[in-house]
């Protein structure tokens, strides 16, 4: 991994303990580039420079949108306490729990709600999600583990997406990341939040 981990968004150390990098037994062809090696118990792991750059790579591009035009999603309860967190900081729409059906493509439904870009923390559980950007044709971020099928998404994170530390993380890492691309925390200024504010008990 070279010299490179020296300007992470967090230390080596950090993300190695939020467990970000533990993937699954089973990987997909579509999370082949990010894996990093295969443990002898089987367990893929993720390259932790790939989670690092793509995790820049999403801050840039979801900061370029309105919040009130980004949509998150969290079907997985790991991830509810992030998801809340960022939609409070940043004001962004955000669903934690099971998908209401519709509330993207029925424009009669009493919740019915437009966004501009879909954001997912499992492609798996929050998959009526993605069907129904796909169907009204917005773009879809996902956090990605090595199990997941990516073909329908435009832009893959990838991470363990399982994990309360690691979802906590990712969710922090965004937030801030966000926050400063658009002005409201000088780069490299400690945020009035911390990680443990993202990451469910």
């Amino acid at each position: 991994m070279g010299d490179e981990t020296a300007n992470l968004l967090v230390s080596n150390e950090d993300y190695l303990k939020s467990g970000i990098h533990i993937g699954t037994k089973f990987k997909t062809k579509y999370m082949k580039d990010f894996i990093y090696k295969t443990r002898p118990d089987g367990l893929s792991v993720l390259n932790i420079e790939e989670i690092d750059k793509r995790i820049r790579i999403a801050t840039k591009f979801l900061s370029r949108y309105n919040p009130d035009d980004l949509l998150f999603f969290s079907r997985r309860e790991n991830g509810w306490k992030g998801v809340k967190k960022m939609a409070e900081l940043l004001g962004i729409k955000h669903f934690a729990g099971r998908y209401p059906p519709g509330i993207l493509t029925n424009t009669q439904l009493k919740g019915f709600t437009e966004a501009k870009l879909v954001v997912v923390a499992d492609p798996w559980p929050d998959r009526n999600a993605i069907a129904d950007a796909m169907k009204v044709g917005i773009p879809i971020v996902a956090f990605c583990d090595t199990n997941n099928q990516a073909n329908c998404i435009d832009l893959v994170v990838p991470c363990n997406n399982k994990g309360k530390k690691s979802l906590g993380l990712v969710f922090y890492l965004l937030t801030k990341g966000i926050m400063e691309e658009k002005g409201l925390l000088n780069k490299g200024q400690a945020p009035p939040f911390t990680i443990d504010d993202f990451t469910s008990e």
